[in-house]
């Protein structure tokens, strides 16, 4: 039995007000939460014993770095009526906005052209009153999944943080953008902690509708530079028919955060969805990343760049999965280590039996700036169709000493060739974002990181 606030009990009070598929939701997953085991609270050959090859396998470079945290030390929000506003003058520069502190809306607004076009954008709890079948046929909806079994699993099924996630979640919001509506200007979310030893569990849910168009940044940050915390969310997106979806994410939480994530897109026919990452934040990552390709036609681009510092770990888990014949899918990953961090990449290429025609790519390249930083790459594929084009590459390395003499041979410092040449390691992944304004964003925390 699980002790602390993470209890049964709090999960019937999360749930007093919810539909009853929602708490049954709920209960299953705090179900699955209790038999699962913590990754680092057991003995090597007892963990062994009892989790499958997949677990095992997906904890084995971040299972040591997990001691010293226990869920019970931070405190999840307890539901309440949250201030905000809900109106946007028509000329600002975001369509939305949403801002949530500590899993409470403090800001909420939607223009009155996307409202006239039903552009449906809400905290998740107001959703639950609002749109509940919309919920009820989306939200972590085993329905949802391919008949095909996924290789990749369902979210909250296998991993511990994520049935924690699935129980106790609170925060986040919906955006549902209806049938043929293009959403020109990006919407915008802020999710935040401020209180010291505060747990967020915000769930994200966008889905777009056949020939929808729509753009969302949104950014997760610590208000206060020391305050500790945990994060377990999951980001859920679906892209209907022809539609087009960018989606970025900036993780700035401090570096006393622990994160912990699960997302998921399922891409149906002539879609095309850019997924954009990037991590600066945290004092451990486990990230999982699946995108699913579930359309003749349909397209996905997983652009990710994380620069880590000091002791930092940063674990990341992608899947390419290949459900349907006539797909592509390029993902590149780039990441720049300092000091003692260490960074660990896997990811897998999957091609079903019928995903004739395939096309993918995945590439993760490190650039490791210190002696005692460190990174771990491993790429994978697992093809089952004939007509395929599938590859991969990955590298790891230091600064070329040649390229540093060059820059200080022309007047540079050590710092500022360094800053040029990690710039210039960024750029493929920042000039393939179709918004400058992202661009600009991320370019400034690299500057801040360097």
């Amino acid at each position: 039995m699980q002790t602390g606030e993470f209890s049964k009990a709090f999960v019937q009070k999360l749930a007093e007000n919810e539909p009853r598929w929602m708490r049954d939701k709920r209960l299953e997953a705090y179900a699955r939460y209790e038999s699962l085991l913590m990754p680092h609270t057991a003995e090597d050959d007892v963990w062994r014993r009892t989790v499958d090859m997949r677990t095992q396998d997906y904890w084995r470079r971040t299972r040591r770095h997990l001691r010293g945290f226990a869920v019970d030390n931070y405190h999840p929000s307890v539901p309440s009526v949250s201030a905000h506003s809900d109106s946007v003058h028509e000329d600002d520069e975001t369509a939305a906005l949403l801002v949530q502190v500590d899993g409470q809306t403090q800001q909420h607004t939607l223009s009155a052209a996307l409202a006239e076009k039903g552009v449906y954008f809400a905290d998740i709890s107001t959703a639950l009153k609002e749109r509940e079948e919309l919920l009820r046929a989306y939200f972590m909806n085993k329905a949802v999944t391919l008949e095909t079994q996924l290789k990749s699993g369902n979210i909250a099924q296998h991993n511990k943080f994520d049935a924690l996630h699935g129980a106790f979640w609170h925060g986040g919001y919906v955006l549902h953008v209806p049938k043929g509506v293009h959403v020109e200007i990006p919407l915008r979310v802020s999710i935040a902690l401020s209180e010291a030893n505060r747990a967020d569990l915000s769930h994200a849910l966008i889905i777009a509708e056949t020939g929808s168009q729509v753009v969302i940044s949104e950014e997760n940050l610590s208000t206060d530079a020391t305050a500790s915390g945990m994060h377990s969310g999951a980001v859920e997106i679906f892209a209907g028919q022809n539609a087009s979806v960018t989606y970025v994410q900036v993780q700035r939480w401090n570096h006393n955060v622990w994160n912990f994530a699960s997302h998921r897109a399922i891409v149906e026919r002539d879609a095309q969805l850019c997924w954009v990452t990037a991590t600066f934040g945290g004092r451990l990552n486990k990230l999982n990343q699946v995108s699913v390709l579930d359309g003749p036609g349909c397209n996905v681009k997983m652009l990710g760049l994380s620069f880590t510092d000091r002791r930092q770990h940063l674990d990341v888990s992608t899947a390419q999965e290949h459900v349907s014949p006539h797909t592509s899918s390029d993902l590149l990953y780039r990441t720049v280590l300092k000091d003692r961090a260490q960074t660990a990449w896997g990811g897998n290429i999957y091609v079903y039996p019928a995903a004739n025609y395939t096309d993918a790519y995945q590439k993760n390249d490190n650039l490791v700036l210190s002696e005692r930083a460190h990174a771990d790459t491993l790429p994978g594929l697992e093809i089952q169709a004939h007509e395929v084009r599938c590859t991969h590459g990955a590298t790891a390395g230091k600064i070329d000493p040649e390229q540093v003499f060059y820059l200080m041979s022309r007047g540079m410092s050590y710092a500022q060739a360094e800053r040029l040449i990690v710039e210039g390691f960024f750029e493929p992944v920042l000039k393939r974002i179709p918004l400058e304004s992202v661009q600009e964003e991320l370019s400034q925390s690299i500057t801040r990181k360097l």
